[in-house]
């Protein structure tokens, strides 16, 4: 065989050969139990095919995905809302910063002894979340349907001293959040974010007596300390986030439970 001929055969075989790995880089990243984690890991494969490798930290609350993150012992989160973040970084401090778009949970009000909102009593007593954000969401829906009046100005993250008109004398139990379905048999009604109601066996379509808009600010994001947003490996994390197999699998998975933004 001439070297010509050895030289293309070289090349041919060479072209044979499967395209050679690229270095795959690990990060981890936080979550909620329930939809939060199930979607990260619908987003798993998705991502390891862009090298990226990515390891899931289930955290049971919201305080500690933002100080695990601030602190350097993981890379992301994917749990929390834009408001929610505000607060923590005007709280805390941290240098953290959302570098994509989500999903929604329309937050909904629960309950196991009245069929409707107008079917609570006097005094009826409503648990809320006990942070501010979340909290505040829980009044701000409350107000929209109709049974309390908020003072102006207050924006996101009223509290029940910022009630202005209670007709009905709700009382209001303030508690975790992951709490929710576990006090709904204690109170007249509770307001509780998808994720746990989700994870403590309710129906987030079917079982609320109300339900939140699904449009406004708290579409969910992931996040960054602000050191690493610009890195590759967050522009292929919300790539394989944003694409058409996630998108899909939370409209089987959550049948409307859970609202894509892309």
């Amino acid at each position: 065989m001439s070297l010509k001929k050895l030289g293309l055969a070289t090349i041919l075989s060479l072209a044979a050969l499967p395209a050679l790995a690229q270095p795959t880089q690990t990060i981890r990243i936080a979550a909620t139990p329930g939809p939060h984690a199930q979607i990260l890991e619908a987003v798993k494969p998705i991502a390891a095919k862009k090298g990226l490798d990515i390891k899931i930290v289930e955290f049971s609350d919201y305080v500690v995905p933002n100080t695990a993150l601030a602190g350097g012992d993981i890379e992301a989160n994917s749990f929390q809302n834009q408001p929610y973040l505000d607060n923590q970084v005007a709280d805390r401090g941290y240098k953290i910063e959302s570098v994509g778009l989500t999903v929604n949970f329309p937050i909904g009000i629960y309950s196991k002894k009245h069929k409707s909102l107008e079917a609570l009593p006097n005094g009826a007593t409503i648990s809320i979340p006990n942070d501010p954000t979340n909290g505040g969401r829980a009044l701000i829906l409350l107000q929209d349907k109709g049974l309390i009046k908020l003072k102006e100005g207050t924006g996101y993250k009223p509290t029940p001293l910022d009630v202005t008109d209670n007709p009905k004398k709700i009382k209001f139990v303030e508690i975790e959040a992951a709490q929710g379905p576990r006090v709904l048999a204690d109170v007249d009604a509770a307001v509780i974010n998808t994720n746990y109601a989700t994870s403590g066996g309710l129906d987030p379509v079917k079982d609320p007596i109300a339900r939140e808009n699904p449009k406004g600010p708290y579409v969910n994001i992931i996040a960054v300390r602000s050191e690493d947003k610009n890195k590759p490996w967050v522009k292929t994390l919300v790539e394989s986030y944003h694409t058409p197999e996630v998108k899909a699998f939370i409209e089987e998975k959550f049948k409307g439970s859970v609202l894509t933004s892309w």
